[in-house]
């Protein structure tokens, strides 16, 4: 055998080595594509329960906010009625009020000065008050 016999024998074998290591590398390929594949179904269809239940979850949502917003139109109606009941009151009642307990006040400090005139000093009855 010549030497370029042995040169293209051995290019022939490292040619052959490099062709099993690129099968090899493209088998671990594919199965790595369909290991990816199989996730990737097993995610959407775990996914699409999720977007159920989620949608489900959004709708009862919306109901109880529905249900909040009448409450609280409800609130603001007391609300303006009860507003509208203190001004009813302070118009009606308040004026006459206000003069009862400004004659009140006005009764009870002419009895302390009355009853501070017919004392003395002293915290004693003075005898010019009786007779």
């Amino acid at each position: 055998m010549s030497p370029e016999q042995i040169a293209a024998l051995v290019a022939a074998g490292a040619f052959v080595l490099l062709a099993l290591v690129g099968v090899v590398v493209l088998i671990k390929l594919g199965r790595t594509l369909d290991e990816a594949t199989v996730t990737i179904r097993k995610a959407r269809e775990n996914t699409d329960p999720l977007f159920s239940e989620a949608n489900t979850t959004l709708t009862h949502v919306n109901t109880q906010l529905e249900r909040v917003d009448g409450i609280t139109a409800n609130a603001r109606a007391v609300t303006g009625n009860v507003s509208a009941l203190t001004s009813l009151f302070t118009a009606t009642l308040g004026g006459p009020l206000v003069k009862v307990a400004a004659l009140s006040y006005g009764i009870s400090k002419a009895a302390r000065a009355r009853r501070a005139k017919a004392t003395d000093g002293r915290g004693r009855r003075s005898r010019r008050g009786r007779r």
